[in-house]
């Protein structure tokens, strides 16, 4: 089977954020998600791509949409610092702080989350949501 993909690179500036949103709302239209899966697929992208501009440490990151039989795939790629995933703890929602909430937020909106990240070369966040699946 043949997916459609879109691949696109980004300056590291947060004032872009919002013409990811807007691109990932079209694609995932163009997919048939439904409003509420639209807002919550642009939530999800916002905070990985936050994720990319803040803790990565550089200029670039690559954005690739996968659009599959039944949903959409987006992976965020930065090419920064990485980080060990296994010191990343679940926040704690009794005492919440300010930053430090993304990657929860991400796999609590998508059906599918993959996080790779190697300290020194990089990180890769990527997340599935399919048509028709509550949550």
């Amino acid at each position: 089977m043949t997916y459609e993909t879109i691949k696109m690179e980004i300056s590291a500036n947060p004032e872009y954020v919002s013409i990811i949103r807007l691109t990932t709302s079209g694609i995932a239209n163009k997919v048939g998600f439904c409003l509420d899966d639209i807002e919550d697929l642009k939530v999800a992208i916002s905070e990985a791509c936050t994720n990319a501009i803040k803790h990565s440490l550089e200029d670039r990151f690559t954005i690739i949409y996968t659009m599959i039989e039944k949903g959409l795939t987006i992976e965020i790629i930065d090419n920064g610092k990485g980080y060990n995933t296994k010191e990343v703890s679940e926040p704690d929602l009794d005492n919440l702080k300010e930053s430090g909430m993304g990657l929860f937020i991400i796999e609590s909106l998508m059906d599918k989350v993959n996080v790779e990240s190697i300290e020194g070369k990089g990180t890769s966040i990527k997340m599935t949501k399919y048509l028709g699946v509550d949550m």
